[in-house]
Order: C-alpha cells, then sequence, then structure tokens
C-alpha cells in the first residue's frame, strides 16, 4: 500500500513538473515554456498576454541575431564604454571608476553593455538607411522641449571627505561622525557651472544626504557628502549635445525594433501548444 502511495505521489510530482516546464508556444521551432510565461509575468509585472508577447519578441530577437551572425567582443565593448563616458564629458577610466562603484559586480554592466553594441550591430544590418539620424535642428527642438532634463542645481554645499588610504576613507563613509586623524574633512560651496563635467556628472547623480562614490584628485582619494542643492540652472547646449543625440536615437531605434519585430510576428511560425 505504502509502495502504491509512493508511487502515485511521484507520479503527480513528475506530471506537474512537466506541466510547468511544459512547451506552451513555439517560434519559429524555439519554444516558450509555461515557466517562461511565468516568469515573464513576475518578472516584469505585466499579464499573460503581455509576458507572451515580450518573450516572442525576445526569440524573434535572438534569432535575428544569429541570423545576422552578429557578435560582440572585448573591443566592441571597450570602443561602445568610450562613447558613452564621452556622452557624459568625462574620460573612460573615470567613468568606468564611478560605474564600479555604483554596480556591486562590473560583469553586469559589462553585460549591459554588450547587449547594448549587439543590438546597435542589429540595427545597422537591418535598418538600411531607414532610420532618420538626428540633425542639429532635431536636437535642439529636444532641448528647448526637454529643459528639466539639463537641469541641475546652481550651487551645491558639501563636505568633501579626503585620505591617502582609500580603505581608511570607505570606512569613514560607513561611519562619517567618527572621523580618523588621517581623514581631511573640508566644508565647501560649489557652483556648478564652474565644475569640471566628470564632477558635474558626479554631483547631479548623487541625492542630498548621500555620498558620491570615491574618486581621485590631489593625489588622495576622495568623496563628497551632499548637503544641500540651490537654485536651478540649465546646462547649456553644447555641453549635452552628444546625450540629446543619443536620447533621439535611442528612442528612434527602439521605436523602430518595436514596429520591426510587429512585422516579424505576421510572417514568423508561431505555434500555440497550450
Amino acid at each position: 500500500m505504502y509502495k502504491l502511495l509512493l508511487s502515485l505521489i511521484l507520479a503527480s510530482t513528475f506530471s506537474l513538473a512537466g506541466l510547468v516546464n511544459g512547451v506552451a508556444i513555439v517560434v519559429n521551432d524555439d519554444p516558450i515554456t509555461l515557466f517562461d510565461i511565468d516568469n515573464a509575468m513576475v518578472e516584469n509585472k505585466v499579464n499573460k498576454n503581455q509576458a507572451i508577447s515580450l518573450l516572442v519578441d525576445k526569440v524573434l530577437y535572438k534569432q535575428l541575431v544569429k541570423k545576422n551572425n552578429i557578435t560582440a567582443d572585448v573591443f566592441d565593448v571597450n570602443a561602445y564604454i568610450e562613447k558613452l563616458a564621452a556622452s557624459n564629458g568625462m574620460d573612460v577610466y573615470a567613468f568606468k571608476s564611478i560605474i564600479k562603484q555604483r554596480y556591486s559586480d562590473y560583469s553586469i554592466f559589462e553585460k549591459e553593455a554588450k547587449s547594448a553594441v549587439i543590438r546597435q550591430k542589429l540595427l545597422t544590418k537591418i535598418v538600411k538607411g531607414q532610420l532618420k539620424i538626428a540633425n542639429d535642428d532635431d536636437m535642439k527642438i529636444y532641448y528647448e522641449n526637454n529643459q528639466k532634463k539639463f537641469a541641475t542645481a546652481k550651487t551645491v554645499e558639501l563636505v568633501q571627505y579626503a585620505a591617502r588610504n582609500k580603505g581608511v576613507l570607505l570606512n569613514t563613509i560607513k561611519n562619517p561622525l567618527l572621523v580618523p586623524a588621517d581623514v581631511k574633512r573640508t566644508t565647501l560651496s560649489l557652483t556648478m557651472k564652474d565644475l569640471d563635467p566628470q564632477l558635474q556628472y558626479l554631483l547631479n547623480n548623487t541625492k542630498v544626504g548621500s555620498f558620491t562614490p570615491v574618486f581621485t584628485a590631489s593625489r588622495a582619494y576622495n568623496a563628497l557628502y551632499i548637503i544641500k542643492k540651490e537654485g536651478t540652472s540649465i546646462l547649456d547646449y553644447e555641453t549635452v549635445k552628444s546625450k540629446i543625440f543619443t536620447d533621439i536615437m535611442s528612442v528612434r531605434e527602439k521605436k523602430y525594433l518595436k514596429d520591426y519585430f510587429e512585422k516579424e510576428k505576421l510572417t514568423a511560425d508561431i505555434k500555440i501548444v497550450r
């Protein structure tokens, strides 16, 4: 009796596992499982139909990448990161230093960069001159219509912490009330427009009541604690021109890809299994 009951339990368990991992949809011979759909619903906070649409797009995307033999090596990724740094008015070493502190695992950022490179290469393949490149008029209109995106504080009150030893500085950041003798603490009031792009980037992306990532300056490790930001000024057009171009083209690329995959769905061999 015990063996019979155990057999029934095991049979039902395997049956349930098969149902959960069972193929729900096949897109050009590539399967999408029930588990994939449930997982996509949770991760993207969408309903079942929306999750299915996202997964079908994902499969079609991977198939197109494979069909066009698109890859991205370390040189492609580094070139992309250099452009990203330049668009923020920073050199690549300073930019990487900040990114490494914002990501607990830098390899995650590198994977995101690699995905971006592959997407750009795919776009180059499938667009074939059909995507309108943003010109100066487009960028100026975008700048005028999106002033809030380029707003920055006029002045920033902060405390600068500097130390020769990075570990000592990091410990001080964790316990800012306990400042050791080998950490120099200076209160400053800075005018944003007078600062270099790297420092502007750091301050703009750090909230009041928070520390900036650690950076090197004057042969020491530094971190800035933001006390207060006052006033509002708009970064001038030339300063943000590169970023505006990137923003406009990113929107156009996403729209083009969305429309492209909608057309691909019409011709794709999509079978509903369950």
